[in-house]
């Protein structure tokens, strides 16, 4: 089957359950927690969750997907198709129509100019955008009318649903962001954290790493939504302080990525205030190898880009060693129990783009330490730890502030001890940690370390974003203000190839095939990812709140204009 024939048949029509309520604003308040608390609302400026789906109340893309994975139009009047006209037959450009009689929350009309603007800022060559790869692959952005835009790509591209699709890739307002092109982005702080959006809310106060308080747009496009006049989110404390929140005490109606142990959460749900809720996606917990080096001692300019390879992780013997050390079956047991299961692959799903990689399901102490030996890494002064021409194996291992992380550093940083590496533990506040100031040393993008921990997922069920976030210069540098998706600074001209061929193909069964062979590129070829635990998305929501539907697929909080009080 061709992904056109998926496209000829792609559904355009959404409709949400009903809600019971009777008017905008008429529930009052819904308070909501992240532990990882929100640091910016424009997420070209981050690749934290937090961030995104904070965000994603506010601003919206033309299109998203649903609790299925399933395309539904936001801001577009359709989904884009061959069959009604939308994408051409060549498959070199889709054009969307935006519904009529969109407002932005400041009343004005949302027209393709802000579309058009939105690709103008994200894929501006003196900027840094974190969400540069939706748009792989584009010539050009046209406003062809007042609701008409129309994406022309460099060449066929069967899978064009990229710009302005999912929760990552919203639009913003073209006179708001107006003076915040290229470099200027991170020092436009009141659009930054008070963006004009479309969305059900808009901001009334934020402050970064702490609280966001949220009214009720009165320009929403439905007169009945959202039913809540008010939103209170919290951000910071953590996860089992979340879980406690909502499952416990009720403060909270709604509780973000519960990553804590499930006996922990079977226990927060005796007390009878709420309920945990779970879904399989695409989310990894896993280790990111730097491909350059962090040195503390090295210049700003080139600390950490690709100007200075790593001293040891270069040796893909050392990656490899690391990676077949670590038992992913005893760290799924500890940390996620049935919400996870150990692999070995960057996509885990959808199944046909899941690469049958098992090979590093079983650890291999002895296999690790005949690696390192016949790489010359030694340890020659009986220290414990391997060196090889006065390089030590000495690790900084960073992750965000979490008790499943902490114990999966402990259990990690012994295995490795094990082989010969000695390994530093730091862990960072996740506010900071999966922020966008390019002036923190302590980002995940910025990477002042040898090795770190997180999990991220991609919207909608095709990788091919995902996967195209590896591409030869998309790293993060200070030339892009740190921002950019490809975390470990690798860069194989074979995967660019790779990215581009993906990009082209419309048979189904070839862009699997294509998919997992990118896959195995970063991960069992080179081990420049070790994917660790495939992750079930845990939140919990109070008894008292209704229209929750959890979504793997997008922001978990994609449907919140349907949210409501259940009395």
């Amino acid at each position: 089957m061709k992904l056109r024939t998926l496209m000829l048949g792609a559904a355009a029509s959404f409709a949400m359950a009903p809600m019971a309520m009777a008017e905008r604003g008429s529930d009052g308040t819904v308070n909501i927690i992240y532990w990882q608390a929100p640091s910016i609302l424009n997420p070209f400026l981050s690749g934290g969750t937090k961030d995104v789906e904070s965000a994603s109340l506010v601003i919206e893309p033309l299109a998203r997907y649903n609790e299925t994975g399933e395309m539904v139009p936001f801001l577009a009047s359709e989904i884009p198709t061959v069959a009604n006209g939308g994408v051409s037959e060549d498959l070199t450009q889709i054009t969307w129509k935006i519904a009529p009689g969109l407002m932005w929350s400041d009343g004005t009309p949302l027209t393709s100019a802000d579309v058009k603007f939105t690709a103008e800022y994200c894929m501006h060559p003196e900027g840094g955008c974190a969400q540069l790869a939706f748009f792989d692959g584009v010539d050009s952005v046209e406003a062809v009318d007042d609701l008409t835009v129309k994406v022309t790509f460099s060449e066929s591209k069967p899978n064009p649903y990229g710009p302005f699709v999912g929760g990552q890739s919203p639009i913003i307002q073209a006179a708001q962001f107006a003076d915040c092109l290229g470099a200027k982005a991170p020092e436009c702080t009141d659009a930054n954290f008070k963006p004009i959006g479309t969305g059900p809310f808009v901001v009334d106060d934020f402050r970064p790493n702490d609280v966001i308080q949220m009214s009720a747009n009165p320009n929403y496009r439905d007169p009945a939504k959202p039913a809540f006049a008010k939103v209170n989110f919290k951000g910071g404390g953590d996860a089992n302080g979340a879980g406690r929140s909502v499952l416990e005490t009720g403060e909270f109606d709604y509780a973000w990525n519960l990553q804590l142990a499930p006996d922990v959460i079977a226990k927060m749900e005796e007390a009878g205030k709420g309920k945990a809720i779970a879904g399989f996606g695409p989310l990894v917990e896993r280790l990111e190898m730097n491909m350059t080096n962090p040195s503390p001692d090295l210049p700003a300019e080139t600390r950490s880009t690709v100007a200075e390879p790593h001293p040891f992780l270069s040796d893909p013997a050392v990656r490899e060693a690391l990676s077949i050390s670590i038992d992913r079956a005893l760290l799924t047991e500890v940390g996620y129990g049935k919400a996870g299961t150990p692999t070995c692959n960057l996509v885990p799903a959808p199944a046909i783009y899941a690469s049958d990689n098992t090979a590093c399901l079983t650890q291999d102490l002895d296999g690790a330490k005949a690696l390192l030996d016949g790489a010359g890494w030694v340890d020659s002064d009986g220290d414990g730890v391997r060196e090889k021409d006065g390089v030590k194996l000495s690790i900084l291992y960073q992750t965000s502030t979490n008790a499943v992380r902490q114990d999966f550093q402990a259990l990690i940083k012994d295995w490795w001890s094990q082989i010969g590496v000695e390994t530093e533990l730091r862990n960072l506040d996740a506010s900071v940690f999966f922020g966008g100031d390019p002036g923190s040393p302590d980002t995940f993008q910025k990477f002042y370390a040898d090795v770190e921990m997180y999990a991220n997922t991609f919207n909608g069920t095709d990788p091919q974003q995902y996967l195209a976030a590896y591409r030869c210069g998309a790293e993060p540098k200070p030339s892009s203000q740190w921002q950019g998706e490809n975390i470990n600074r690798f860069c194989d001209p074979a995967y660019d190839e790779m990215i581009d061929e993906l990009g082209r193909t419309g048979d189904i069964d070839k862009r699997g095939e294509i998919a997992r062979k990118m896959n195995d590129m970063v991960t069992k070829d080179t081990n420049t990812i070790i994917p660790l635990v495939n992750r079930a998305r845990v939140s919990a929501h109070a008894n008292s709140l209704g229209g929750v539907v959890l979504n793997v697929w997008d922001s978990e909080l994609w449907n919140i204009a349907d949210w409501h009080r259940v009395k």
